[in-house]
């Protein structure tokens, strides 16, 4: 009977007590079932009954001390029984087996605390009076059904299950376990210390480590900027020279002659001029010395930060295993009520996930694994009569590649029968039979996932009710995930989570639209591409365009976020692909900014929700940005559609013809040439942009569009020759025409500058004005197109 019902149980204990007696529960639980489990395939195996002796042998303390009763006595009858199993006294058949699981869910049951209604003392005598019966080889009545188990209920209701409404637990735990694996013997899983801390704390912890990390990375640009102030001292010490030189000069001349007043005068000049020179060198020499420091401390800086930062998002994180410990009861339960063998494998245990995704993760791999079984795997005779083994294999995989979390379930059983789905397509009348006949194995398969949508005409207790992958997609798509499906007949099929790793960290790829940056994920970003005007065409009054053998729509961005009016006078466009199958299009922006990975920083819930807007985010020099919603954006678009509103990608108004001048970036640390150079290509109509080093042209390049660049060889931190190799490195860049003109004029010089892709080579010795301009006509033609 529950603890209310006795008077002794846990709702008279002290709290701390209480709550460390329902974790000792639930861990010693789980390591029964994992134990149960093994011994299944393993009866005798020693290190497992061992395990399962220690694990009732703790929870009867814990019992005791705590004072329940009723645990003691369930802890107690099952440690004589793994006694019992060690001495060869007592067989661990399926029967017995059966019974222990029973035993293990009261367990849980009184874990749970007082207020359980459902557990009266008729359980606990029932169990204890049927277990002892058993290891005295007597008839006994018959223990609670090990079907009947709560794990299991949590899947049976898959309509309010996956609701995603319920707030996240306050409470995260981290617990280091051992790799569980079913298909071993069972492993220990001891936990290790454990640190009860509330979830928004390690949100808020996460939040600041974030905005550290952006504002410590804030030190680089300034500590160049002291560069360039070091550079302009260092031209005042110079010009300061040459003053010293022409008045000593001067105050030669005068002493020759009879203006010894004069002379006096240009002597005290000189005398305090040199005084100048002193002090400029002495402030040269200490602003180069703070500098190393602010160099130095930037470093530091930014790697703690970095480390903070990286020690708070593992405070998010959790082993996969923690999401699994029922996974394997549920499974073989399922199993033994349709008369099925399966042998359940989960790998990828130590796999880290997100502590919001995995929380959400339990009740969609839950339904997946009950389809696996019910509808993948055959019937024993049924596999025997294919060729197969009897006991059918359902393997859920997590690992992490290309900087997502994929999590899989897949099956060995008869696959998906597609001539079946078709019928039911047509059936439900979602489709004509023409067009069912037309639609690919793929296309077929993402009818599985429509609201309501089974393949089954009666209703069980494990299927049938039309509520489910919809559901478990849903979940997806709210962690920025996406799910796709993929089966061969008599092989198996294999459901694929692609999930971001974290959700405080989004890799993103930044855009511009209409000035301001966007945060793309790029988790729903199919393909990036520079289209040419040519191939947009007009079907059914809308611009469409070629994709991968499909029409894509195509619409920009600027309609969308209703933020201006898209010009251009370029003949290409930037094309972001984003959606699945028939549910996506082509966006148009201004330009790629490249990809970031960004810390998600929630908007205030006061401002509801932003249409088309996900959160916010900083960049590395600390300018705010916005993450979109690009299921927002496709739905924005499907609106567009249907209310006729969708507008056409223009060809550039007149204004911006125009104002379409050539430009160019000019990268030299001189800053006579750079200034020699800006002037002389504006003066010809180009719009010059100017870098003082190659690093900082490597960073405008990328930043932003030119059609030329002219660069030095010799500058700090990054070379003539090292900036050409990069941009004919990367794809979107390559294109670019790049002009090296430095005073080295060798032939290897200048070979050394062609094989790094330069398309010219101009030395500064034989520089002359017109030659220049020749040079860039000849590469880019005239200022305006």
């Amino acid at each position: 009977m529950s603890g209310a019902e006795t008077g002794q149980g846990p709702s008279r204990g002290q709290p701390s007590l209480i709550d460390l007696f329902r974790e000792e529960a639930r861990t010693q639980a789980q390591i029964l079932s994992d134990g149960l489990l093994a011994l299944e395939r393993a009866p005798r195996d020693p290190v497992t009954l061992e395990a399962c002796m220690r694990a009732a042998h703790s929870l009867k303390g814990a019992a005791r001390i705590v004072g329940v009763p009723d645990g003691v006595s369930l802890a107690h009858v099952m440690e004589d029984c793994f006694v019992g199993a060690q001495q060869g006294r007592v067989s661990v058949d399926a029967g017995m087996i059966d019974a222990l699981l029973s035993g293990v869910d009261l367990i849980l049951r009184i874990g749970q605390g007082a207020g359980d209604e459902t557990l009266s003392q008729k359980d606990v005598d029932t169990f204890v009076d049927s277990l002892n019966a058993r290891m005295n080889g007597a008839t006994a009545a018959p223990s609670p059904s090990v079907f009947e188990a709560p794990q299991s209920d949590a899947y049976l209701d898959l309509s309010n299950e996956l609701t995603l409404s319920a707030p996240v637990e306050e409470v995260a735990e981290t617990v280091e376990a051992a790799p569980y694996q079913p298909v071993r013997s069972a492993e220990l899983r001891e936990p290790a210390r454990m640190l009860r801390v509330r979830a928004d704390t390690l949100d808020r912890l996460l939040s600041h480590s974030g905005e550290s990390l952006v504002e410590s990375r804030w030190l680089k640009p300034f500590a160049q900027s002291m560069l360039r102030v070091k550079r302009i001292q260092r031209d005042a010490s110079r010009a300061l020279d040459f003053l010293h030189e022409s008045l000593t000069e001067a105050a030669s001349s005068a002493s020759s002659s009879s203006a010894a007043p004069t002379a006096a005068l240009d002597a005290r000049t000189l005398d305090a001029l040199d005084e100048v020179r002193r002090l400029n060198k002495e402030a040269h020499r200490q602003l180069g010395e703070r500098l190393a420091e602010l160099e130095n401390y930037d470093r530091r800086s930014t790697h703690l930060s970095q480390q903070l930062y990286d020690e708070a998002l593992e405070c998010r994180m959790r082993p996969f295993v923690d999401a699994t410990g029922g996974f394997a009861r549920m499974v073989r339960d399922v199993a033994r009520s349709l008369d099925k063998q399966v042998r359940f494998v989960i790998a990828g245990e130590a796999t880290e996930v997100d502590r919001d995704i995995l929380d959400l993760l339990e009740a969609p791999l839950g339904h997946l694994l009950r389809n696996a079984v019910d509808h993948g795997i055959e019937a024993p005779s049924l596999r025997s009569a294919l060729g197969k083994p009897p006991e059918g294999t359902i393997t859920l995989d997590a690992r992490h590649s290309a900087g997502s979390l994929f999590i899989s379930v897949s099956d060995d059983g008869g696959g998906v029968d597609l001539h079946a789905l078709r019928r039911a397509i047509v059936h439900k009348r979602l489709a004509n039979e023409s067009t069912a006949a037309r639609l690919s194995d793929t296309e077929l398969l993402e009818f599985l996932f429509l609201p309501g949508f089974s393949m089954r005409d009666t209703v069980t207790d494990v299927s049938g009710r039309g509520v489910g992958l919809d559901a478990v997609q849903d979940v997806v798509r709210q962690v920025r995930g996406n799910l796709r499906v993929t089966q061969e007949a008599r092989v198996g099929t294999r459901f694929v989570m692609q999930l971001p790793l974290t959700l405080s960290v989004i890799r993103s790829l930044i855009v511009d639209v209409d000035g301001e940056p966007y945060g793309l994920p790029l988790a729903h970003v199919t393909r990036t591409l520079v289209l040419p005007r040519a191939s947009i065409d007009l079907l059914e009054g809308h611009q469409h365009f070629a994709f991968e053998g499909r029409r894509l729509g195509i619409v920009t961005a600027h309609q969308i976020l209703r933020s201006g009016t898209f010009e251009t006078a370029s003949d290409t466009l930037n094309v972001v692909v984003i959606g699945q199958g028939a549910a996506s299009c082509g966006v148009v922006v201004d330009r790629f900014l490249g990809e970031r990975m960004l810390v998600v920083q929630p908007l205030d819930k006061r401002l509801g929700k932003i249409p088309n807007i996900a959160a916010g985010a900083l960049m590395e020099n600390g300018d705010p940005l916005l993450i979109a919603d690009l299921d927002d954006w496709l739905r924005a678009v499907e609106k567009l559609v249907v209310d006729g509103e969708l507008g056409r990608v223009s060809s550039g108004t007149a204004r911006a013809v125009a104002a379409a001048r050539k430009r160019v970036l000019v990268v030299d640390d001189s800053l006579t040439v750079r200034e020699l150079e800006r002037k002389l290509l504006a003066g010809r109509g180009y719009d010059v942009t100017i870098a003082v080093d190659g690093m900082d042209g490597w960073n405008a390049v990328r930043s932003e569009r030119f059609d030329l660049v002219i660069t030095d060889i010799d500058m700090p931190r990054l070379d003539g020759i090292e900036l050409v190799t990069l941009i004919r490195r990367d794809p979107q860049l390559r294109e670019t025409p790049v002009m090296i003109v430095s005073y080295k004029d060798r032939a290897e010089d200048r070979q050394r500058g062609l094989d790094a892709g330069a398309d010219y080579y101009l030395a500064k010795g034989s520089f002359h004005d017109q030659t220049l301009l020749d040079a860039v006509r000849d590469l880019i033609g005239e200022a305006q197109s």
